[in-house]
């Protein structure tokens, strides 16, 4: 007899089975909202809607069969790498150089208003789950998980989820995270309705919510730009796009795996352990832009070299790279919810508060800093805003559509140019997800330095209109 896997055998078939189950449910929802005016009027993006989708059939096959339809690990490691690639392919993109200057101020104004409104959730959320630890012994520091599920989507709620529930005791802190990540989602949406409704009653909106799009501009150019590599030759082009993510991405795990071996050494001591090593792996997705980024200057150098001839990125294939990927990430994060932890009083409390309160101030501190930082275009960067901060930036983008079909205010391009400055600003921040988890009384230190933090984000981002107050007086 001869050992190992057969064709037959359970885990052959169990990914293609987790996919399969996945990709079913997105489009039963995609159907679903087709169908159903008010459903599509909600804007819930397709893959959030079959999360829910999974997650309901998972409980209740759950309760007839006693196991659940696939592995939590297969979701919560879509969810994890789904982040990671997504955001490798957004890099990989080739980016069209403006020399407008209000554009440029424009991208590094919204940047910082991100890094404000994270540090606004936050705050908020070191507060509110601070309070709970006295009153219910709730994890002290859970609350920085709202800027993790609300701004930075399923991935990083994920990610420090993960890292908080392993590392710091956080029962349950995983489906705690993922199910921030979610109700962000029911966040942008109904925050959406509500905005646009306010302007369709005072006459500044005309449009109906959630249009069915018949028909795409779709021509030659916007598929293949002059000089690329055919569709297909020895190798079809859409696989060497791929290639160059996955690339790109190994690439950030080595860098990523040599810093853990350094930090196995003890050669940073606790710190190494309790701080840096979780934030490297809490952010491979930061890694994987800059790599993918340095891949690209390279075939970029290269090609002026004449070492190649040809251009190998392709922007239309990457978007659709990025695009799979997150909508994949958003599909599992929301499956990967262990609805048991529903039970818990320390659990279900916090959550409830966190989401509702982090979603109504999100939204009325946009209302108040979008109408001063965009004067020309306040309606359209709150819609952009507001969804990107609660949901994700495919969310910031269905809501931006309602108002804006044609992108012709420049929301659209901020939201793609104030990725730079929002990590540059928001860095400090990051070094503190790891540190305010270690005691209470590192999470209220945390506290204090998110708010003066905050206070000097909100300096620069609303320093032109102080200018002019103080030149008025």
């Amino acid at each position: 007899m001869t050992s190992g896997m057969n064709f037959w055998d359970v885990p052959v078939w169990s990914f293609v089975v987790t996919m399969t189950i996945l990709f079913a449910a997105m489009m039963i929802a995609n159907t679903l909202r087709n169908l159903i005016k008010p459903l599509r009027k909600l804007m819930i993006p397709s893959a959030v809607l079959g999360g829910f989708i999974v997650l309901l059939a998972d409980f209740f096959w759950k309760k007839l069969t006693g196991s659940s339809m696939f592995a939590s690990s297969t979701l919560e490691t879509l969810t994890y790498h789904g982040l990671g690639l997504g955001f490798v392919a957004m890099s990989l993109r080739s980016v069209e150089k403006t020399r407008e200057n209000h554009l440029r101020r424009s991208a590094f104004d919204s940047g910082v208003l991100v890094v404000a409104t994270y540090l606004l959730q936050g705050i908020l959320g070191l507060v509110i789950t601070v309070a709970l630890y006295y009153l219910l012994d709730s994890f002290f520091a859970s609350g920085l998980l709202l800027p993790m599920g609300f701004g930075q989507g399923p991935g990083q709620a994920y990610n420090w989820g993960r890292t908080y529930e392993n590392m710091f005791g956080f029962v349950n802190g995983t489906s705690f995270g993922l199910t921030v990540a979610a109700m962000g989602f029911v966040s942008a949406s109904v925050g959406g309705v509500v905005y646009l409704n306010v302007l369709r009653r005072r006459g500044q909106f005309t449009g109906e919510t959630g249009n069915i799009v018949t028909d795409e501009d779709l021509t030659a150019h916007t598929i293949t730009g002059k000089g690329e590599i055919p569709l297909t030759e020895a190798m079809d082009k859409f696989t060497i796009q791929l290639a160059l993510v996955f690339i790109a991405y190994i690439l950030a795990f080595l860098f990523m795996k040599g810093m853990n071996v350094i930090i196995n050494t003890g050669a940073f001591g606790d710190f190494g352990f309790n701080t840096v090593q979780p934030l490297i792996w809490g952010f491979n997705f930061l890694f994987g832009t800059i790599f993918a980024l340095l891949l690209k200057a390279v075939l970029q150098a290269l090609k002026k070299k004449g070492v190649i001839k040809r251009e190998y990125m392709n922007n239309f294939l990457q978007n659709r790279i990025s695009g799979f990927m997150f909508d994949m990430m958003v599909v599992a994060s929301i499956a990967a919810i262990d609805l048991s932890a529903f039970q818990y009083r320390k659990f279900i409390i916090p959550l409830v508060v966190l989401c509702v309160v982090g979603a109504a101030v999100t939204y009325w501190y946009l209302g108040i800093v979008c109408k001063r930082v965009y004067p020309g275009y306040r309606h359209q960067a709150f819609l952009m805003m507001y969804g990107m901060l609660t949901g994700t930036a495919s969310t910031g983008i269905i809501l931006l559509r309602e108002m804006d079909p044609q992108f012709q205010t420049p929301a659209a391009a901020d939201l793609v140019n104030l990725q730079p400055w929002a990590i540059v600003f928001g860095f400090p921040m990051l070094l503190m997800l790891s540190y305010a988890p270690q005691s209470v009384g590192k999470s209220l230190i945390t506290a204090v330095v998110m708010i003066v933090l905050f206070v000097i984000m909100n300096l620069i981002a609303l320093r032109r209109d102080i200018f002019k107050k103080k030149k008025k007086t």
